[in-house]
C-alpha cells in the first residue's frame, strides 16, 4: 500500500529532465517526496531520507520492469545527493551506481560505463581498493565491457573483484562465487576453455555446499558450463544441464524472462549440433516469437535466433527458406551492428556456406573471405570463430578445385 501511494505521487507530478535541478530549478519529484514525507513524518526529512525514498521508488518501478520510468527519478535522486550530500558522500555514490545498473539493464552502455568509472574512482578513494562496495562496482563495469564485447577489459577487472572478494569475503562466499562464474564466461567468450571449466566446475563444486537449490547462482552456472560443453561439442553433458536450467528459470522467472530464454537458446543448439531438428526447430520457433515480442523485431537477441532457424533450414536442405532468412539478418544487422559486428560476421559466413552448399561458389568466395579478414582483425588470428571461418575457406576452396590457394589463409 505504501508503496502504491508513492506511485501516486510519481504519476501526479512531471518529471523534468535533471538538468532542471542541476540549473538550480526545484525539481517537482524531489519537492512532492518531501512533501510526502512531511506529511507522513510530521517533520521535514533530512537530505539523506529523501534521498533514500527517491533511490527505492526508482528501484521499485524497474523490479516492476518500468525503466522508463525508474531512470528519471533515478537521475533527481542523483543530483539531488550530489548537490544535498556531496559527489563522494557514501550515499550518492550508491545512487549512481545503482543508476548505472539501470542504464546497463537498458542495454545504454554509453551511460552506464562512464558512471561505474566515476564510481569506482570515488569508491576507491573513499572506501578503499578492496571495500565490498568497491569490488561490487569493479564487477559492474566488467560487466558493462562484457556486454559491449570488449572481454579483454573485462577479464582482469573481473580477476581482480574474484581476488579482493576472496581476501575480504572468503573463497566460498556467494559474491566470490559470482566472480568465480563471471570470469569463467568471459574466459569462455575469449575461447580459454580449459580456464573457463575449471572455475565453472568450481562454483558447481562449492554451490551446491553453500548455496540453496533455488539460488539463482547455481542455475547461471549451469547455463555457462552447458554452453562451455556445446561449444566443444560434449553434448551428453550439455544436455542435462540445459534442460535443468530451462525448468528451473521457467519455474522460478517466467516462461518469457530473458534468462529462460537463453536457456532455451543453448538447449535448441544442441539439439541443431546433434541433427535433432524435430526438437531443435520448435525451440527457434518459440525463441524468434518471444524475442520479437518481448524485445522487438531487429534487437540483437531476435536476430540470433532468426539466424538459428534458418541454418537449421539450411542443414535441412530447405536452402531457400535459409537464404532468404539469411540475408534479412545480415541486412538488418549491418545497418544496426555495424559491418565488423560479430554477429554481423557470423551472417556474413553463414550465408556464403549456403551458397557454397548450393554450388554459388562465386558469391561464396568473397563474403567468406571478407568475413574471415574481418574476423582475424576483431576477434584475433586464434580465435575459434577465426579457425571456423579459415576452415569453410578451405573446404570451399577444394571444392572448387584450388586447393593450392589454401596456402594464402
Amino acid at each position: 500500500m505504501r508503496f502504491a501511494m508513492l506511485l501516486v505521487v510519481i504519476a501526479s507530478v512531471l518529471v523534468v529532465q535533471p538538468t532542471c535541478a542541476e540549473s538550480g530549478q526545484t525539481d517537482p519529484l524531489v519537492a512532492a517526496v518531501i512533501e510526502r514525507l512531511q506529511e507522513k513524518n510530521g517533520t521535514e526529512p533530512d537530505a539523506q531520507t529523501t534521498v533514500a525514498e527517491l533511490d527505492r521508488i526508482a528501484q521499485g518501478l524497474a523490479k516492476l520492469g518500468q525503466l522508463a520510468q525508474a531512470i528519471p527519478i533515478a537521475e533527481s535522486a542523483r543530483v539531488f545527493a550530489s548537490n544535498a550530500l556531496g559527489r563522494h558522500h557514501v550515499d550518492t555514490l550508491g545512487v549512481l551506481n545503482r543508476l548505472g545498473v539501470l542504464y546497463h539493464q537498458d542495454e545504454n552502455y554509453d551511460e552506464a560505463g562512464p558512471l561505474f568509472r566515476r564510481v569506482l574512482e570515488a569508491r576507491e578513494r573513499v572506501l578503499g581498493d578492496e571495500h565490498p562496495d568497491t569490488l561490487i562496482t569493479v564487477n559492474n563495469l566488467a560487466n558493462v565491457y562484457v556486454a559491449q564485447r570488449r572481454h579483454a577489459q573485462a577479464g582482469p577487472l573481473y580477476r581482480r573483484a574474484l581476488e579482493g572478494r576472496e581476501r575480504v569475503l572468503g573463497v566460498e562466499h556467494p559474491e566470490t562465487l559470482h566472480s568465480v562464474n563471471s570470469l569463467a564466461s568471459v574466459y569462455m567468450l575469449q575461447g580459454r576453455w580449459g580456464e573457463a571449466e575449471t572455475l565453472f566446475l568450481r562454483v558447481l563444486e562449492a554451490g551446491q555446499r553453500v548455496l540453496g537449490d533455488e539460488d539463482q547462482l547455481l542455475h547461471i552456472n549451469a547455463n555457462g558450463l552447458a554452453f562451455l560443453y556445446l561449444k566443444q561439442r560434449r553434448f551428453d553433458e550439455a544436455e542435462p544441464l540445459f534442460l535443468q536450467a530451462v525448468e528451473a528459470r521457467e519455474r522460478l522467472l517466467g516462461a518469457d524472462a530473458r534468462q529462460t530464454l537463453m536457456s532455451i537458446n543453448g538447449l535448441a543448439l544442441l539439439y541443431k549440433g546433434q541433427g535433432r531438428y524435430e526438437q531443435a526447430e520448435p525451440l527457434a520457433l518459440r525463441l524468434v516469437e518471444a524475442y520479437d515480442r518481448v524485445l522487438g523485431a531487429e534487437h540483437p537477441q531476435t536476430l540470433m535466433n532468426q539466424n538459428m532457424l534458418a541454418l537449421m533450414y539450411s542443414e535441412q536442405g530447405r536452402f531457400d527458406e535459409a537464404v532468404e532468412l539469411l540475408d534479412r539478418v545480415l541486412q538488418v544487422r549491418q545497418r544496426v551492428l555495424g559491418a565488423e559486428h560479430p554477429d554481423t560476421i557470423k551472417s556474413i559466413s553463414g550465408l556464403a556456406m549456403v551458397y557454397k552448399a548450393q554450388g554459388r561458389y562465386a558469391e561464396a568466395e568473397p563474403m567468406l573471405r571478407r568475413a574471415f579478414a574481418a574476423s582475424e582483425r576483431i576477434l584475433g588470428v586464434n580465435h575459434p570463430e577465426t579457425l571456423k571461418i579459415a576452415k569453410y575457406l578451405v573446404e570451399l576452396y577444394k571444392d572448387m578445385g584450388r586447393s593450392d590457394e589454401q596456402d594464402s589463409l
